[in-house]
């Protein structure tokens, strides 16, 4: 399994409907406001990387995402 965090800045006051639609979206496990630099959390789990790709893909091009920033889980 691939897990990952998504880091996201979002438009203005756009945050909590994005939140709504990352929820949907598969092999997404978790997806929270939190305040900072960012504006969204996204915590994904997928088999590989080509679908951790797939999925960090259809959320940058979200309307209302300005950018996203992906931490990949590493095995130790």
């Amino acid at each position: 399994m691939v897990e990952a965090c998504v880091l996201i800045r979002t438009e203005r006051g756009k945050f909590l409907e994005i939140v709504q639609s990352i929820k949907q979206l598969k092999g997404v496990k978790d997806a929270y406001p939190v305040l900072g630099r960012f504006d969204v959390v996204v915590h994904v789990s997928v088999s590989s990387e080509k679908e951790l790709g797939n999925v960090v893909m259809k959320i940058g091009n979200l309307s209302g995402v300005v950018f996203t920033e992906t931490l990949v889980e590493v095995e130790v």
